[in-house]
């Protein structure tokens, strides 16, 4: 059984840039994970991780105490291991800047973009969350300060991306972008072991995941595309199946065949999913794993983004279900 960090030493020909900087990456990102699993492992047991923090956050959404316990979680951990100069998180209204230790100005290349804790409103109710972060190096010369252009990177510049689901197991799923593998956390040693190699979507595809809830608000070309789901013809219909979690629901689609659709609505005209937290890692491991992550009409990772939280419509799946999608799309323009 390889470990995560066996794992990167045996492939190292796969990153093109630094493998210690790689392993302290996931040193960071591992530390954080597994405190924020024994918190959701004991989450039924205390109030002091449960509920809402009563902050509303940059967002305009109330935030969760796990929210607010994970997003510090990851910043402390970065900040320690000494390998990024910025972070952008979905709890931030701006980005943070890491400083050298002996400097005014970092010197490390790395950084990242995360949402340290997705689908906070199913804390309460024990059903999967998840984190999911992103990596690209840094535009600005390291002798002078962060900008913002650092962050506002298109997703087809990532280095690495990844998620990790908390569940029946924790997992930490990640691409350098050489295929997505799967690593199981062992908690009575606290080692994360390989357990999904090569994951790739399945050619069968059998599952949409849509908040159906929201039928009346949605384009006339995602209505046409769920009846389509919904006809009795050839493999279909389409089993619906949403948690309501970006990761959980990716996750599952990502190993049983599925498209996952969260588009525009009348009351969301430009999307709800974050491009930078959220879909582009996200379209990454798609692609990676053989899909496709679109908006409707383009590519996610040639969306080019001009601010931080910016709010993207987010279909990814199998090829051959979301280039359907868009041909619906197309048809109701």
């Amino acid at each position: 059984m390889y470990t995560l960090g066996e794992f990167i030493i045996e492939n190292r020909d796969r990153f093109s840039y630094s493998t210690e900087g790689l392993l302290r990456l996931f040193s960071s990102i591992k530390l954080a994970s597994k405190a924020i699993h024994k918190e959701v492992n004991k989450a039924g047991l205390t109030e002091k991780i449960i509920g809402s923090s009563g902050i509303t956050n940059v967002q305009g959404e109330n935030q969760q105490k796990l929210d607010d316990f994970a997003h510090r979680a990851f910043i402390e951990s970065f900040k320690s291991r000494n390998i990024v100069c910025g972070i952008a998180s979905e709890e931030s209204k701006d980005f943070i800047v890491i400083k050298g230790k002996k400097e005014n100005v970092s010197h490390n290349q790395y950084i990242v973009l995360i949402d340290p804790l997705d689908g906070s409103s199913n804390i309460d109710v024990n059903v999967s969350i998840g984190t999911i972060f992103s990596v690209y190096m840094r535009k600005s010369s390291i002798r002078v300060n962060l900008t913002i252009e650092d962050f506002l990177q298109k997703g087809n510049q990532q280095i690495l991306a990844g998620y990790v689901i908390y569940g029946s197991s924790t997992i930490l799923v990640y691409s350098t972008g050489n295929g997505v593998n799967g690593f199981t956390l062992d908690p009575s040693v606290g080692t994360f072991y390989l357990s999904h190699s090569n994951l790739r979507f399945p050619k069968i595809e059998k599952i949409y995941s849509i908040n159906e809830g929201n039928y009346a608000k949605f384009p006339n070309g995602i209505r046409k595309f769920i009846r389509y789901c919904q006809e009795k013809k050839d493999n279909r219909p389409y089993t619906a199946r949403y948690i309501g979690s970006l990761v959980g629901d990716f996750h599952r689609n990502m190993i049983q065949g599925g498209i996952y659709i969260y588009p525009k609505t009348a009351s969301s005209p430009e999307g709800k999913l974050r491009l930078l937290y959220e879909c582009n890692p996200m379209a990454f491991l798609a692609e990676q794993a053989g899909g496709k992550a679109s908006d409707g009409k383009k590519r996610i990772l040639d969306i080019e983004p001009i601010k931080l939280h910016q709010r993207t419509p987010f279909i990814c799946g199998p090829v051959g279900m979301v280039s359907k999608l868009e041909e619906f799309m197309i048809d109701c323009e």
